[in-house]
């Protein structure tokens, strides 16, 4: 994952160049950070699974949910990676820090819901199956990305000021979007045919959404962030309990949001006393 994150990183340094002739006198003028926690629901999915002549089948419109695991913190409380969370690493690119791009980590949870009636197709062992409301032992089937469904994302970032602070000349709340596309790096826990395998972070598909909400500032430089997104996943090349076993399954989500952030600014402050003087601000 540290490879991945330093690919990303290396992606948006090299597009900042090339995305700051869209604005008059681009310059680099800060950055930000951001940690926060989600929940997520998906859509109904497709769930492919092949492997060679040992087995090709489909189940069909498999639900799912996801495991924000906030209680965890009841045994330890330091440890802020164990519910489902978020950072984002941007770079703001304009001086009233309107525009920017950023790297977007979802570290989501996908898990199929056990006992469900699962209707399969397909051929397993060499024989053709056409199983209609079949309810299975998860020690038979269940699939779930629990360290992580996990969406690497480099996005656009617009903001807006609503509401801004006279004495600070800096915004007190804005409006945020965001849109963007990466990678999906899955380390899934997958049960089949009575054999199971926790498997190794691999880059398995693409991510694509839309984010919305707003930034609230309660200081100059911190803000906390709630948002809603969209997006759909493909997971072209999930790891399955053998050599050469894969599934292929997709899905939309939809997602909230909250961070909290802090602007690091490059140079002179983001705001300035007003000047007569001098021209308004990019």
């Amino acid at each position: 994952m540290r490879k991945i994150l330093l690919t990303l990183l290396g992606s948006a340094l090299a597009a900042l160049p090339v995305h700051a002739q869209l604005f008059k006198k681009p310059i680099l003028t800060g950055m930000y950070l951001q940690w926060g926690y989600n929940r997520v629901g998906y859509t109904k999915s497709d769930l492919h699974f092949v492997n060679g002549d040992q087995y090709n089948f489909t189940v069909h419109k498999v639900r799912s949910n996801d495991q924000p695991d906030f209680s965890g913190w009841r045994t330890n409380p330091l440890d802020i990676s164990i519910p489902q969370y978020n950072y984002r690493i941007g770079f703001y690119l304009n001086k009233k820090h309107t525009h920017a791009i950023e790297i977007n980590f979802d570290h989501t949870k996908y898990i199929v819901t056990d006992y469900q009636p699962y209707n399969i197709t397909g051929q397993i062992g060499g024989q053709s199956v056409n199983w209609k409301d079949t309810i299975l032992n998860p020690q038979y089937l269940h699939v779930e990305h629990t360290n992580g469904a996990n969406f690497f994302h480099l996005n656009y970032v617009g903001q807006y000021e609503i509401i801004k602070s006279k004495k600070r000349y800096s915004p007190r709340l804005t409006a945020v979007w965001k849109a963007g596309a990466g990678v999906v790096v899955p380390k899934s826990d997958i049960f089949l045919f009575g054999k199971h395998l926790d498997n190794v972070f691999h880059v398995a598909g693409f991510v694509v959404s839309g984010e919305a909400g707003v930034r609230f500032y309660p200081a100059r430089n911190l803000f906390l962030e709630l948002t809603g997104k969209g997006g759909f996943a493909d997971y072209l090349n999930v790891l399955t309990v053998a050599d050469g076993g894969r599934i292929h399954h997709n899905f939309g989500y939809a997602e909230g949001v909250f961070t909290i952030g802090y602007d690091i600014n490059f140079g002179k402050y983001r705001y300035k006393l007003p000047n007569k003087n001098k021209g308004k601000e990019e």
